[in-house]
């Protein structure tokens, strides 16, 4: 019988890699380019060292924000002209591991001032979810939106924004094999409708390229990566160490809840700022609209349907739920306070590149 042959370099056409930011950026980005059956012992010893050095400065960093972003973009649509088999290649899973362990504590910890001091039952979960997201909630960028923002200061906010809306809803699908019964139907609903309910051109990612092209920006994913700060880097990373992990499934369902919970509101707020400024065509506002009504809908689901009844299966997940709830709203509210502090002191909250 004829043996199968090892398949050859398939290249990814994902986004342009990224320009690296310190010594563990360059260096994976540097490994990235090779051919990933050929690395050297000598090679695997130098990108680790650089992790090292690299958590010294802390997992906040750029370097070490912008290397884990980079890492997981092999899980999405890689990045141009990288060879698609490195993205289970076992130097970047324990590079991976490496940043992801201080990651997940400084998580953690922030989380922790927010979640309840006693046992939370899960029937009272939804209750709980709300209690979370009260207290972890941050500055109103939705209201200056509305309100102040000039047109300069609105596609800022959008550059930040797309690094996760350009791909909307992905790093939550994740959870749908890892749930079982109601969970996964109430996840699937959820999703079916973010990836346009049937309909490609009512997908959320592209109603969310619409309005950026109607701001006159580029609407590739990642094509503003060089420009975002460690923070917007953290607010993505976040939900994809989330996703990518079956242990921490109930952080990225209690994440895709506090998102759903947290949405209509703003929305409404972020599609009248673009009418006030004068982009009040259909297609510009879409997206923004289309989660005022859409997610009303979708915070019942999330909080009952996924992770109240989640917990029902899984009691041992409730903090984990809570954690990844206390995360989406600790991390959006922390790009938030970047982008306002940028502003009122007359400054870009988008990097010098």
């Amino acid at each position: 019988m004829a043996r199968l042959r090892p398949s050859g370099p398939t290249r990814s056409v994902g986004p342009i890699p990224p320009r690296p930011r310190g010594e563990l950026s360059a260096q994976l980005l540097s490994c990235l380019t090779t051919d990933p059956g050929c690395l050297s012992r000598a090679t695997l010893s130098q990108l680790l060292s650089c992790a090292d050095r690299a958590l010294v400065d802390g997992i906040e960093s750029d370097d070490a924000q912008l290397s884990l972003w980079i890492l997981y973009q092999l899980h999405y649509h890689g990045l141009d002209g990288v060879d698609d088999h490195w993205e289970w290649h076992p130097l970047l899973v324990q590079l991976a591991g490496l940043l992801e362990q201080p990651f997940e504590a400084r998580l953690r910890q922030l989380a922790g001032p927010h979640l309840p001091d006693h046992r939370v039952a899960a029937d009272d979960l939804p209750q709980a979810l709300a209690d979370v997201i009260r207290s972890a909630d941050g500055p109103s960028l939705s209201s200056f939106l509305a309100r102040e923002a000039s047109r300069e200061q609105y596609a800022e906010f959008v550059i930040h924004r797309s690094l996760y809306h350009l791909i909307e809803a992905d790093p939550h699908s994740w959870a749908i094999p890892r749930l079982r019964g109601g969970p996964k139907v109430a996840l699937v609903e959820i999703q079916a409708d973010e990836y346009g309910a049937g309909l490609p051109d009512w997908m959320h990612a592209t109603l969310f390229a619409d309005t950026m092209g109607d701001l006159g920006l580029d609407t590739g994913y990642g094509d503003y990566v060089d420009a975002l700060p460690a923070v917007t880097l953290e607010w993505m990373n976040a939900m994809t160490l989330f996703g990518l992990h079956r242990r921490l499934r109930g952080a990225v369902c209690g994440h895709l809840s506090a998102l759903e919970m947290t949405s209509s509101l703003p929305n409404r707020r972020y599609g009248n700022g673009l009418r006030r400024l004068g982009l009040s065509d259909a297609r510009t506002t879409r997206y923004f609209d289309e989660h005022v009504e859409a997610d009303a809908v979708h915070e019942q689901i999330a909080a009952n349907d996924l992770s109240a009844e989640l917990a029902r299966q899984h009691p041992e997940l409730i903090i984990d739920i809570l954690v990844g709830a206390a995360c989406a709203v600790i991390t959006d509210a922390r790009v938030a306070g970047h982008l306002l502090d940028a502003w009122k002191s007359g400054r870009s909250s988008l990097r010098t590149v």
